[in-house]
């Protein structure tokens, strides 16, 4: 549906818009964009390569913007950006990112949608590589680098070109553009609070496994029960009510193994990931490929050699004796699970977290709070910056400082420092050999590069 087409990509850079542009591009569309990041300097490399693409950038000022384009744009951008007030000067046909790539999903004749609050974005790169060393060349549409796919010179592989047939894709409920898909198998991670409601959130799951061939469905999670239905279930998890079950978990220095049964066979998966979540996700991948017909012997044999997602626990390096790892934690979740990694492993744990909204603060603050209370251990310490502001006319009278006191009140070890600088200098001062630095944070590509940062200072 792309071919002989021209769109414009506003904010072509953010993650969920850089591999949509790169799948269309593919498949014979002319794509151009603009990018605010671009023209705060930020991110260069990035812009750089996409502009190596063959895709034309321009200033986010309107001047990119011509007659007969599709503008792809977030629902949120205010029609007082230029490039808006452009396209709609001209009468441009509008889409979101998740219109464009639900068309391109519900096109496909075999489309694997995987929605849940936390996990999402790690199963769907490991679908993409079972699928992948299965031999099925699937168009896989991601939010993180998948790294396997990553190579020199494809640095940000949040996207895989592959058949129009096969299409794996996340799919959002924070925005209720799940609503939008078809998919043949519906994976769920789990549901918890985020952006939405739980009623809203039970809702548009609800609707999402309801149109699906096969539904697959984590057993172990309370609020995933509603969608409980014999009829297309694959339930997965590590209690007796899944059908994709785990068990003997153990936690590795270099990932973890455990077991999976399904029907009378029984096989070991070894994972280069830390934690009990990343098990959670792998039996959630194990099962959606077994939905389509990949053995589990297979799609086990394939997850020993899955590296990863970029942002996704991911050991930037080591210097000093401290190792320094960069995590996409933001909701409490994640943040629960990425704690709960961390905790799998003795050493002390210096936490820098930036969160990654004004509004999110005030929807899910006091859980948040929570998360990092409960996982944080006896010398564990968290430092919190300001939010990400970009600009706009958000709300700013909830922010980080009401996060910290909420931690500290639940017995954590937190201290709010406005800038991210600032709690950087802290850290290098209270790092000792034996510490693990950890990164944590959302929408804002920026948080690696502070890291990668820090492991230089931590070498100097």
């Amino acid at each position: 549906m792309s071919e002989n087409k021209s769109y414009f990509f506003c904010g072509i850079g953010g993650s969920g818009m850089l591999p949509l542009a790169m799948i269309v591009a593919a498949r014979g569309a002319s794509v151009s964009g603009s990018d605010r990041s671009r023209d705060q300097g930020r991110s260069a490399d990035k812009f750089a390569w996409i502009e190596g693409q063959g895709i034309a950038l321009f200033a986010q000022d309107g001047s990119g913007v011509a007659a007969d384009q599709t503008l792809v744009a977030s629902a949120a951008v205010e029609d007082s950006v230029p490039d808006i007030a452009a396209a709609n000067r001209l009468g441009l046909a509008r889409m979101t990112r998740a219109d464009l790539n639900a068309a391109l999903f519900n096109g496909a004749d075999k489309a694997i949608g995987v929605g849940g609050t936390s996990g999402k974005s790690t199963v769907t790169g490991m679908i993409g590589w079972i699928l992948d060393r299965a031999g099925k060349k699937p168009t896989v549409m991601n939010g993180a680098v998948m790294r396997n796919f990553a190579k020199a010179d494809q640095p940000f592989a949040s996207a895989l070109v592959g058949d129009d047939a096969l299409y794996v894709s996340e799919v959002d409920e924070s925005d209720g553009s799940i609503a939008l898909y078809r998919p043949d198998v519906a994976v769920v991670t789990n549901i918890s609070l985020d952006h939405k409601s739980l009623d809203e959130l039970h809702a548009l799951f609800g609707d999402f496994v309801a149109t699906a061939r096969i539904a697959v469905i984590n057993a172990d999670d309370p609020e995933s029960a509603a969608l409980f239905n014999a009829d297309n279930n694959l339930r997965f998890g590590f209690g007796d009510g899944a059908a994709m079950r785990g068990s003997d978990f153990e936690p590795l220095p270099d990932g973890c193994r455990f077991k999976v049964h399904f029907l009378a066979t029984t096989h070991e998966v070894r994972l280069r990931m830390p934690g009990r979540h990343n098990a959670m996700n792998a039996l959630a991948a194990i099962a959606a490929a077994r939905a389509i017909n990949i053995s589990v012997a297979d799609a086990a044999a394939a997850l020993a050699d899955f590296t990863g997602l970029a942002r996704r626990y991911e050991v930037l390096g080591q210097a000093g004796g401290v190792t320094v790892i960069d995590d996409f934690a933001h909701n409490p979740d994640k943040v629960a699970a990425t704690l709960a990694a961390v905790a799998e492993l003795p050493d002390r744990a210096l936490i820098f977290f930036q969160p990654h909204g004004y509004g999110p603060l005030r929807q899910m603050g006091k859980e948040l709070a929570a998360s990092f209370a409960k996982g944080m251990r006896d010398g564990d310490r968290l430092f919190v910056c300001d939010p990400v502001y970009f600009g706009g006319t958000v709300d700013r009278s909830i922010g980080s400082e009401a996060l910290v006191a909420d931690i500290v009140a639940g017995g954590g070890d937190a201290v709010h420092l406005t800038t991210r600088a600032n709690c950087g200098a802290a850290m290098l001062d209270e790092a000792k050999a034996g510490d693990r630095i950890l990164i944590l944070g959302a929408r804002d590509d920026t948080l690696t590069e502070f890291g990668l940062e820090l492991l230089e200072k931590l070498g100097a």
